[in-house]
């Protein structure tokens, strides 16, 4: 059995140095040097086995390291922020915690090293419940120009990029977070509010337009829809539509924008080819008001629900 000095000692001899630390991981705490005259976003994900994620063939360890920092990426994405570093806390059950945990630091660095993200350190604990992850990814953006939720206007478009519904058929362990394509993005359009689709697509514009003080409608007809959509559709006694799938599974980290229209045409123009190769589209727009709203091909508009996943609180 691995003691946790010399499990920690292993991690840290595998972690890549990076001028951004000016203290390294493996002191009480880093020291990290913010890029010269930016803001620092900073975001934190827990994930947890038999809510988040079941351990198994299909989900290794590395998936879930992956998963565990790609969640948090998609949040700095979703503020048009540029990654920068992480620290990741974790609670290794005592029985296999020490190969858990190496799989685990293989996902979170190969995915950090796509991003170039420096992994600054964090803290393990072992115990008799089930693994939990915590991430908190830390990135950094110009002075005033971080998006946010609060910012959509009566006029604007919204815009997805990607296509949604049916992850849990395995692309929510394969995250990819949009901070590419938020790079890309920044500073060449006009967007006014943004957020990622984590719980729902109905269900994150709807907080989106809480947030701003407006409505939405949203084209139905215009929701991109993956496959594994119509796949768990199609599924024995599944009894939704590849639209319910797409408005409300949730756990696809696609970038939801307001724009206003000429902007979000020219966004919608410009991608599908480099930088910006993810298809973006245009799925509805921002109106005066309160609430949510489907608009049928026939123009017909209906209460839409803002259905999506949420965490249940019991009261003591």
């Amino acid at each position: 059995m691995a003691s946790e000095t010399e499990f920690v000692a292993d991690i840290l001899a595998g972690l890549p140095a990076d001028p951004r630390l000016e203290v390294p991981a493996g002191d009480d705490a880093a020291v990290i040097r913010p890029p010269a005259g930016r803001r620092t976003v900073v975001t934190v994900d827990m994930l947890m086995e038999g809510t988040d994620f079941l351990l198994g063939p299909d989900c290794p360890p590395a998936a879930i390291g992956r998963k565990a920092l790609a969640v948090s990426l998609s949040d700095l994405a979703a503020m048009g922020s540029r990654p920068e570093a992480a620290v990741v806390a974790v609670a290794l059950p005592k029985r296999g915690g020490a190969e858990l945990g190496r799989g685990i630091q293989a996902g979170l660095a190969e995915l950090a090293a796509e991003h170039g993200v420096a992994l600054a350190g964090g803290d393990t604990n072992t115990w008799d419940g089930p693994l939990v992850l915590s991430t908190t990814a830390l990135g950094s953006v110009m002075p005033g120009e971080a998006w946010r939720r609060d910012g959509g206007r009566p006029g604007d478009l919204l815009v997805v990029s990607g296509s949604l519904g049916g992850s849990l058929l395995g692309r929510h362990l394969a995250v990819v977070p949009r901070c590419r394509e938020a790079a890309a993005i920044a500073g060449r359009f006009d967007v006014h509010a943004a957020i990622d689709v984590s719980d729902g697509l109905a269900l994150d514009i709807f907080r989106m337009m809480q947030a701003s003080g407006t409505a939405a409608v949203l084209d139905l007809d215009a929701i991109p829809i993956h496959p594994d959509a119509v796949r768990m559709a199609a599924g024995p006694g599944d009894g939704r539509l590849p639209l319910d799938h797409a408005l409300g599974d949730g756990e696809d980290f696609e970038l939801v924008l307001a724009l206003p229209a000429d902007e979000a045409r020219r966004l919608v123009a410009a991608s599908g080819q480099a930088p910006l190769e993810t298809p973006f589209t245009i799925i509805g727009e921002v109106t005066a008001g309160t609430g949510l709203y489907g608009r049928m091909a026939t123009g017909e508009r209906r209460p839409l629900t803002p259905r999506g996943y949420q965490h249940g609180l019991d009261d003591a």
